[in-house]
Parts: structure tokens; sequence; C-alpha cells
């Protein structure tokens, strides 16, 4: 069993930031997160995420043209902004990464299959960008994870000439108290939950 305060960590006292102090996050600190996220489960350890961490003047200014107006302040403040995308290309790796069944690749290629890639990729990606989240916060950091922004755009600037589509993006760093909301409700296991 965790320890209480390290639940609090990841899940109860934990919070997602809109205001961040001036404080950097070292590129060692982002690699070590991906080390901790990689081990993550995935069906057929397809493993379709993919990120692009924003940590300069020049690439918050190529992503400010495709934020929100509400997420624009937040996001530029932002020591690191994560884009975590999806790689509809995945099964390209399988071979390597589910090796006993390396012909598995070969059920997510060309048009009849289409479908079924950009489900698990969007599925699988989707769980990876939670395992990032818990992540950086066992490290440390806090989060501020968001929509809010025009996909096709962040595709276009970040992941031009791939396969990858853009999930969500997820500001990084650590997070100024006085800059948090009222921490809302969440839904009873009642009215979530069915034992059947």
């Amino acid at each position: 069993m965790i320890p209480e305060p390290v639940l609090d960590t990841l899940f109860r006292a934990a919070r997602s930031h809109n205001g961040w102090l001036p404080r950097p996050v070292a590129d060692a600190t982002l690699r070590e997160l991906y080390e901790l996220v990689k081990w993550g489960p995935t069906s057929a350890n397809c493993s379709p995420m993919r990120i692009v961490f924003v940590r300069t003047a020049a690439g918050r200014e190529r992503l400010r043209p495709w934020l929100s107006p509400g997420n624009v302040e937040k996001t530029l403040s932002a020591p690191v902004t994560a884009v975590i995308g999806y790689d509809l290309a995945f099964h390209a790796k399988l071979p390597r990464l589910f090796p006993h069944r390396p012909q598995l690749r070969h059920s997510f290629e060309g048009p009849d299959h289409a479908a079924h890639a950009q489900r698990t990729a969007f599925r699988n990606g989707t769980l990876q960008a939670g395992y990032f989240i818990l992540a950086a916060r066992a490290l440390g950091l806090d989060c501020g994870p968001m929509s809010g922004f025009d996909a096709d755009g962040v595709d276009r600037t970040f992941w031009s000439g791939t396969e990858v589509r853009t999930n969500l993006l997820c500001n990084l760093g650590h997070g100024d108290p006085a800059m948090l909301f009222d921490r809302h409700p969440r839904l009873d296991f009642e009215e979530v939950c069915r034992l059947d």
C-alpha cells in the first residue's frame, strides 16, 4: 500500500495549476519524467504517445497563435508546455515493442485498418497522458492539463510531416498557489460506479 501522503501528492491534494512560480524545470527532469511514463501499460505495448516539450521563448511564440484566449497567459508563463500527441503510425514500432507477435503490426496497416489504428492510438495515447500527469506530480512538478487550443494549428506547427496528432497540452512547473481556483467538487461513487 502506498503511504497516504503519496496518495495526497498524486491525487487528493494535487491541483490543476493556472499560474507559475519563476522556477525552471531542468531538461534532466523532463527526461526523468519520460523514463517513468514509459513503463505504464498500453495495449500490445503500443506506446503511441509522443511529446514535444516547449520550453523556449521561440517555442512558446510558435504555440501562442493556437491557444484559446483563456489559455494564453498561463501557457506563456509556464516553464514548460508539453504538447502531448498520439502517433497514428505507432504500429511501425510493434515488432520491437511486442516482439513475440511482430505480425500484429499488419492489423493496423492500410486504409482498411485506419479506424482501428486511430482508436488504438487515441485510447492508449490518452492513457499514457494520464500516466504523464501522475509521473510529473511524483517528481514534484505541478501540472496544468488543458484543452482549449486549435489542434490542427498545433499539428501543423509541431508535428508537420508526421502521423502524430495532438491530444492535449499540459503546462509543467511549480505552481503558484495564489493563482488556484477554489477546489471543485467531484462525483460520488454511486453516481459513477455500479457493482454488477
